[in-house]
């Protein structure tokens, strides 16, 4: 989407790309007998997106890339399906007294895909080359917390303004030690009860020696990662190729041989190639799709719905002087009837935002959005304080994937209630909506989907609405915000620091800097080849449970 995930990443949960079998024949199955055999000599397809930029961790912030990223990698710690606290996966302990000082030890004969072990200086090294400023990668911020960090990542002082930030003093954080080959320790600015929750995110990845000889780019293109796949081949805009890693130890195998990703241009044609065994896992059925239920009888009992921690979200582009002003950010939340949108075009599969985060998510009990409210009148009153719009009101979203009937819903429902003339309008591929979003370049409100990095409230806030956090990319900036929030991570336990993201919260309600739309449910099919299949935490096929019938 990034963050975030990753920032966080911006997620397409309905983002179809499909892939294509190649070993096995176009996903027929007729001569896999289900014995392990077969299962151990199969190729799969699921679908995925083109990737923003190379595959690195430390620099993709959106879930085409990441979910990617994430089959290749495997950090200190995983997330449990379903939610739960991090499980221990590359380290062997991660033990703190004071939630400042944290010794990581990690599990010893553990591999990269190249051969080579995974040690602690490929976790310190990695993460010193993510916060430098200097490297330009977008997941930077995520170190934001360690000691030093701001030696080597000076604040701009006026972010995206003509003055330039200040060059780094320092090439690595001096909150970070390497004691030993399989020993390091963290140093944060403050303490933060919070932190080891974070370390399952894909930023805090390691990195293989190859990656410093190589460099981000040409790394990017071939990356060597130590999880349970490993990377084949990437012919952009077709297909992207991982084969099983023999050498995998710190949780379950892949059971397949192969797995490809293609990109398709269209949801549709990835929803025809599930129905016709041409594909294999569809993270979501296209919406048109999900009327009257229709996906559960195309698929019967493979049909799975899966609880995700995801919103549909639009962002303002703040940057643009028409929507400075924070009256008619909000006249224009007010607008939308997103009970009739999860009604007419959702079929009911997604639910009304009511809060600044998804139900469940530990800590945002207090994040009610009160924005999100339909309020006709309040809105028109706003709209007039504000001094009205003058000319078209243009809504943006990625039309490679099936959100142009929901997007002209919100467009829709902004014109019928303020009289603005409000439309939406496509930008052909995810690609290049995302190059339009990075350079802020946007001309209107614009689809900003956010899917969690990990399972706190804190996700939800600091690489959001905090001045020059990653997926912050509208450019907000409030000073309070910035203030609650710092209090908030330099708290002693989570409930003093949720207390805190929940009064930064409020501000953000009231200036509406973003519009929660919908929260999602996702709706995944199989095909007939294959046996039951796992998901992770955030919806995407567990590889490692992968058979075949």
């Amino acid at each position: 989407m990034h963050k975030m995930h990753r920032s966080m990443r911006i997620v397409m949960p309905a983002a179809i790309a499909t892939l294509s079998l190649v070993a096995a024949g176009c996903g027929g199955g007729s001569e896999d007998t289900g014995d392990t055999g077969a299962t151990a000599n199969a190729s799969i397809t699921i679908n995925g997106t083109q990737p923003e930029v190379g595959l690195v961790p430390g620099n993709t912030s959106e879930t085409g890339g990441g979910n990617i990223v994430d089959h290749l990698w495997t950090g200190l710690v995983t997330y449990p399906p379903g939610g739960g606290d991090p499980q221990n996966a590359v380290a062997e302990s991660i033990e703190t007294a004071d939630s400042q000082n944290y010794t990581v030890r990690i599990k010893k004969g553990t591999k990269f895909h190249d051969g080579t072990e995974v040690k602690a200086k490929n976790f310190v090294d990695a993460w010193n080359f993510t916060a430098l400023a200097t490297n330009g990668q977008q997941q930077a911020s995520f170190f934001g917390d360690i000691e030093g960090f701001t030696a080597v990542n000076p604040p701009d002082p006026d972010g995206a303004g003509p003055r330039e930030a200040p060059k780094p003093t320092a090439q690595t954080m001096s909150g970070l030690k390497v004691v030993d080959d399989y020993t390091f320790t963290i140093k944060l600015q403050a303490p933060f009860s919070i932190f080891k929750t974070k370390l399952g995110f894909a930023a805090y990845s390691p990195m293989p020696d190859a990656f410093f000889q190589q460099g981000p780019d040409a790394f990017g293109r071939q990356p060597i990662g130590n999880g349970p796949v490993k990377f084949v081949s990437w012919t952009d805009d077709v297909e992207l190729k991982l084969a099983r890693f023999d050498d995998y130890t710190v949780g379950d195998k892949v059971k397949v041989k192969e797995v490809t990703v293609k990109f398709y241009q269209q949801i549709t044609a990835a929803y025809a190639d599930l129905l016709s065994e041409n594909l294999d896992f569809l993270q979501q059925v296209p919406v048109e799709n999900l009327a009257d239920e229709a996906w559960k009888g195309d698929l019967g009992d493979r049909a799975i719905e899966v609880a995700v921690p995801v919103q549909q979200r639009i962002a303002f582009p703040i940057y643009d002087e028409r929507f400075k002003n924070p009256d008619l950010r909000r006249a224009i939340s007010l607008a939308i009837n997103r009970q009739e949108i999860s009604e007419k075009v959702f079929f009911n599969t997604r639910k009304p935002a009511t809060s600044w985060a998804p139900p469940g998510t530990p800590g945002a009990e207090g994040f009610a959005c009160t924005a999100c409210e339909y309020d006709k009148d309040e809105a028109v009153a706003l709209l007039q304080k504000a001094g009205g719009f003058q000319g078209q009101l243009v809504f943006r979203y990625n039309s490679d994937s099936s959100h142009k009937g929901w997007m002209e819903a919100v467009a829709q429902s902004v014109k019928n209630t303020l009289g603005i003339d409000a439309v939406a309008l496509g930008i052909t591929t995810f690609d290049a909506f995302r190059q339009q979003v990075n350079a802020h370049k946007m001309d209107g409100p614009y689809r900003a989907a956010w899917q969690a990095d990990y399972a706190d409230a804190e996700n939800w806030v600091g690489p959001l609405y905090i001045k020059g956090a990653a997926s912050n990319d509208g450019l907000y900036e409030n000073a309070d915000v910035d203030r609650l929030y710092a209090e908030g991570t330099k708290a002693s336990t989570p409930d003093a620091a949720h207390a805190k993201f929940t009064e930064a919260i409020k501000i953000v309600d009231a200036e509406v800097p973003s519009m929660p739309i919908v929260t999602v449910s996702q709706q995944s099919g199989i095909s007939k080849r294959l046996k039951p299949i796992k998901t992770d935490w955030v919806g995407v096929i567990d590889l490692s449970s992968v058979e075949l019938k």
